[in-house]
């Protein structure tokens, strides 16, 4: 056998991608990683429950109405429409609080996309909930591999050079999903994936605006778009997810270590992180740390602040005077200074009173925030001065809510029951929960949508 006999033996990625989507459904899951995959349903519904009335939903939601594309697929607490549409406002809520899931590997927030891609497909192209829970799955392992690989990989190095992994690697997520709901063979997958990869784009500075929630809702749309493309014939290029494809264009230089795709060796999804606070997972750290002093102060005046952060925090949250809620879930500084004032930061604490809280910001001037190459993305050191000459340090080496550290059930339980409840009411949240947890029960999607049906 010659070398050019065994390399055409190893499968390129485009096909490796391709035959894992189609045989998703009917592939050996562990049931640790099917049990995460509700967890990651239970938490999507509770953050974009929470963020109905947000306003970037509302433009959105506005938009789609104008439309007036009817279908089957139910935007959450509206009317039914094409699959697509439902997934852009859907996914669009889901991501408006910035409180929905983080992959911590770099491939952004997979939730919002996959499940906003599953729930709305399989809403008008009927099948089993088990295979709607299968699809989420897939399309959660092609945007985590794809995008993963840490700092070295990919998704860290799209967010140095400005580009936002979730509008990335969210259309490759969104396309398997739907390629999988709709049962599209290789060939027409393959050309999904490339009609998907032509749509790429997001940026990073978006973030405080509602641009970045509407990154996971385009990516989505853009899912079903490119799967409903293929299954009509539509040929796109089958080269984008090679090692000189996508991810060249984007990071030109080649520093970017590329993930293999070890479908079914490791599961991203075990290692999914929820958030206990509703600001980007790079203040969460410090959030953290900042609540562990805010007991010690006991009113005292504070003379000085000195934070040392991972440096990616301060790409993605580095907001010195923020004027904005969404601006202020992006601004390490303000996060410090709020949990220094006793605030929680859930997604109540994220006001136009909380930005103006004049505690908050008599802090900042006396903050400096250091980034420090090699600490890890997971920690945060604090040092808080006080006017009577006492010093105070605290530190966390893994905040709550990542993989290392991670929510037990009870905990996402109390998190989706504090978003829901007020608008459900006790009974129906209780019922949506039920069903989120036990999705893989016939009739679960039906019920889901039910709950979700009226206008807000």
């Amino acid at each position: 056998m010659t070398i050019t006999d065994t390399a055409q033996l190893i499968p390129t990625r485009g096909a490796q991608l391709s035959h894992f989507i189609h045989h998703a459904h009917e592939q050996a899951i562990p049931a640790s990683v099917l049990h995460e995959a509700k967890r990651a349903l239970i938490d999507y519904l509770g953050v974009a429950l929470g963020a109905v009335n947000d306003d970037a939903v509302r433009a959105v939601r506005q938009v789609a109405k104008s439309w007036n594309a009817q279908g089957a697929a139910r935007i959450f607490f509206g009317s039914t429409t094409t699959p697509a549409l439902a997934a852009l406002v859907n996914a669009t809520m889901a991501h408006a609080a910035d409180y929905d899931d983080t992959h911590p590997a770099g491939a952004g927030h997979p939730g919002g996309p996959c499940w906003s891609t599953a729930l709305a497909m399989a809403q008008a192209h009927p099948v089993s909930e088990e295979r709607v829970l299968r699809a989420f799955i897939a399309g959660f392992e092609v945007m985590a591999k794809l995008g993963g690989g840490w700092v070295p990989g990919v998704g860290r190095n799209l967010q140095r050079r400005g580009f936002h992994p979730t509008a990335i690697v969210g259309r490759a997520g969104a396309t398997a999903v739907a390629a999988s709901v709709l049962g599209l063979n290789e060939e027409q997958i393959r050309n999904a994936l490339g009609a998907a990869a032509t749509m790429m784009g997001g940026l990073q500075k978006s973030s405080g605006t509602h641009g970045k929630p509407f990154h996971a809702g385009k990516a989505a749309m853009d899912g079903i778009l490119a799967a409903q493309l293929a299954a009509e014939g539509f040929v796109g290029a089958q080269h984008f997810y090679e090692a000189d494809g996508w991810v060249k264009n984007f990071i030109q230089d080649g520093s970017a270590e590329i993930p293999p795709l070890d479908f079914g060796e490791s599961w991203e999804l075990l290692t999914n992180g929820y958030k206990l606070y509703a600001s980007c997972r790079g203040t969460h750290a410090s959030i953290e740390t900042a609540r562990q002093i805010y007991p010690q102060l006991h009113g005292r005046a504070i003379t000085r602040i000195a934070a040392k952060v991972h440096p990616m925090g301060m790409v993605n949250a580095g907001i010195l005077n923020p004027q904005t809620p969404l601006e202020s879930k992006f601004s390490i500084p303000h996060c410090i200074a709020l949990a220094l004032c006793g605030y929680n930061l859930t997604d109540t604490d994220f006001t136009p009173q909380t930005v103006a809280d004049p505690r908050a910001r008599a802090l900042l001037p006396l903050m400096q925030v250091e980034a420090v190459d090699g600490q890890s993305a997971s920690s945060a050191f604090i040092d808080v001065w006080l006017e009577d000459g006492e010093t105070i340090h605290a530190s966390t080496d893994v905040y709550r809510g990542h993989a290392q550290n991670p929510l037990t059930d009870d905990e996402l339980r109390a998190k989706f029951d504090v978003l829901t409840i007020p608008l459900l009411g006790n009974q129906r949240s209780e019922a949506l929960y039920q069903a989120a947890a036990h999705f893989e029960r016939p009739g679960s999607l039906t019920q889901i949508a039910a709950l979700l049906a009226g206008e807000y």
